[in-house]
């Protein structure tokens, strides 16, 4: 059988496929990988485009545990299955009056997969997914079922909240929620150089700021949510359609297209699209604005660098694409979070912007990419480890500041490296 990723930026031929609907189901695989010396890598939905889920050998999926297990509304926590989807698991919250505080603009990943690679949205208030994780139970490499939590080894948790999948295979999470709430989404197109000189102050004034630049452009569509009680005033079903199914499937897919089979019309394409992004105002329910649908396949790169960083790296990829007449048909995504503490985290001690390249999957990304990956790199960017990049162990140890104490509770929880493979032993080492 072979597996593909979303982006089909990695596929496998994995000698065994272990599904699994509950923890013995995952024990047992294990025992049959581990007992014939073999190696096995989770998988959930595989949004990821790095390799992080592709096997040298064997697959365990984790995308058949879901569902709620508990939640304690007074206590704003809630216990889910890991393979759970982040979409799945904003509606069970959403039933209880809950939801997660922040999300990414994709909903598809199993909420064990969106922890273990460092899924983020945006918001300078705010943090990743992993850091609302206060308990997990894993099942590491020996059978064992290991229960971390903020009093069962929490030494444990800086690791689990991103833990590549070499920890353990994660079978629930224990998140923090938040009161329901909704968002006010303004989307506007202006200048870039006005939205890049407003940089710092529009993500302290505004609760979610982003912003999408097309190569070739001096425009940006922004996107402003603010944190509101209500009332709702949502999107209208057509216009909804229009935005979501026309413009951006049909309509991105078609200039993609004409983009790629002649180059000479990118920069013209791009004014086009930056010029058709939506414009206007809604009010709905968060999980909705967060997220948008993405049929349209393609890789991705991205680099978080200190927040106050971006306007000027951005200005460096603007001019280093333009002495080589450089002109991806694909958005420029650029946001930022808040510090937390995941040894892993890109955002681990800081204050973190982070600047998005895409190419579409039917194009070759690696002339964007290495020109785009040395200058994060020189505005002390750490690469997502969802997405695609080329840094290798040793120079991540100097760029991650919770490197080593990560491998130290890989160490003790993998030995014999059960959750090896080729990518893991290029970024963590042997």
């Amino acid at each position: 059988m072979t597996w593909r990723n979303w982006g089909r930026s990695q596929r496998a031929e994995p000698s065994e496929v272990h599904v699994a609907e509950g923890i013995d189901d995952v024990r047992r695989a294990l025992e049959r990988v581990r007992e014939r010396g073999g190696t096995v890598r989770p998988v959930g939905s595989c949004h990821s485009f790095s390799a992080v889920a592709r096997p040298d050998d064997a697959h365990v999926r984790i995308d058949g545990l879901r569902g709620l297990e508990s939640v304690d509304v007074e206590a704003r926590r809630a216990t889910v299955l890991a393979g759970t989807t982040v979409r799945e698991l904003s509606a069970l919250l959403a039933e209880h009056g809950l939801a997660l505080d922040c999300l990414g603009d994709i909903d598809a990943q199993t909420i064990a997969g969106a922890i273990s690679t460092g899924t983020h949205g945006t918001g300078l208030r705010h943090r990743s997914i992993g850091a609302s994780v206060v308990a997990a139970t894993l099942v590491t490499a020996d059978g064992e079922l290991l229960r971390v939590s903020e009093t069962e080894r929490p030494e444990l948790l800086p690791a689990v909240r991103l833990g590549l999948g070499v920890l353990g295979v994660l079978v629930d999470v224990t998140v923090q929620a938040v009161p329901a709430f909704a968002l006010e989404a303004i989307e506007s197109t202006v200048r870039l150089d006005v939205v890049l000189d407003e940089w710092m102050h529009l993500n302290e004034r505004t609760d979610h700021f982003e912003l999408y630049w097309f190569a070739a452009t001096r425009l940006a569509a922004t996107k402003s949510n603010t944190r509101v009680a209500g009332p709702l005033a949502p999107r209208p079903t057509v216009a909804r359609f229009l935005d979501e199914r026309v413009l951006t499937d049909y309509g991105h897919r078609a200039l993609l297209s004409i983009g790629h089979a002649v180059p000479p019309t990118a920069p013209a394409l791009n004014e086009l699209a930056a010029r058709l992004m939506p414009r206007g105002r809604f009010v709905e329910p968060s999980h909705d604005v967060f997220t948008s649908p993405r049929r349209v396949r393609f890789r991705e790169l991205e680099y978080g660098v200190p927040v106050e960083a971006v306007p000027e790296a951005l200005r460096e990829i603007d001019r280093a694409l333009r002495r080589v007449d450089l002109v991806p048909t694909f958005p420029f995504e650029v946001r930022a979070i808040a510090a937390d503490d995941a040894h892993l985290s890109t955002a681990n001690g800081r204050a973190t912007g982070y600047i998005a390249a895409h190419r579409w999957w039917r194009e070759d990304p690696r002339p964007l990419f290495d020109l785009v990956e040395p200058i994060l790199l020189a505005h002390d960017g750490r690469p997502h480890w969802g997405k695609l990049h080329s840094l290798r162990a040793p120079q991540l140890a100097e760029r991650v500041p919770g490197f080593a104490a990560f491998l130290a509770a890989r160490d003790e929880l993998d030995p014999e490296r059960l959750f090896s493979s080729a990518w893991t032993r290029r970024v963590l080492g042997d």
